[in-house]
């Protein structure tokens, strides 16, 4: 049988299966060029664990023990925070008593120290009948040593007579016109100060000189 030439003269069934020939052809070489692609691969269902008495019994007594050695750590810390405590208020009154101690000695330190220049004084008590000039002579030595005293102690005498008025160390109570003087400059000394700097007692009370008017 000579196959027709011409599909428009083809027989009807012939026409279908070769049109179903050519799809399946198409449909297959579609197929091998596309490229392949990788089924995901499922994944496994987690595993669940089974705990057995034994394993949460032994879970609960490490719990125990820990819970046991925390609570003695904490015992021994309050222990030792008291006792810290105690040492702390007993260094504190034991400093309390050396202050008080060392104040009581060095009080008694100096007073002994002026002992003697009352002691003098009381012997020109005893011979004021002697004369003026000879009660003079006492208490001027008298002054001289509670001087000297009060310079061991660190507190020297300040005069500054002729010395620039200088307010850290003078205390100006008047002025006075000096024509001899350069003005702010201590003619005069009403009271002397005693030590200097930061462990001045006092200042000295002075009279400063100011310009001659005209």
């Amino acid at each position: 049988m000579v196959e027709n030439e011409f599909p428009e003269h083809r027989h009807p069934e012939e026409a279908e299966a070769a049109d179903r020939i050519t799809e399946e052809a198409a449909a297959e070489r579609v197929a091998e060029s596309a490229p392949e692609v990788p089924v995901a691969a499922e994944s496994p269902e987690p595993e669940t664990e089974t705990v057995t008495p034994e394993e949460t019994g032994a879970t609960e007594k490490a719990a125990e023990k820990a819970a046991e050695k925390a609570a003695e750590k904490a015992a021994e810390l309050h222990d030792r925070w008291l006792r810290a405590v105690a040492e702390l208020d007993n260094l504190r009154k034991r400093t309390v008593r050396d202050v008080a101690r060392q104040r009581l000695d060095e009080r008694a330190r100096v007073a002994a120290e002026w002992l003697p220049i009352v002691d003098n004084l009381e012997l020109a008590l005893k011979h004021a009948d002697a004369g003026a000039e000879a009660v003079v002579e006492g208490v001027r030595a008298v002054r001289d040593q509670a001087v000297a005293l009060l310079t061991r102690l660190g507190f020297p005498r300040i005069d500054d007579l002729g010395a620039r008025f200088d307010p850290a160390r003078h205390e100006a109570v008047s002025t006075a016109e000096d024509p001899e003087a350069e003005p702010g400059t201590v003619v005069a000394v009403v009271r002397p100060g005693y030590g200097d700097g930061p462990d001045q007692l006092r200042p000295a009370s002075v009279v400063v000189s100011t310009k001659a008017e005209d």
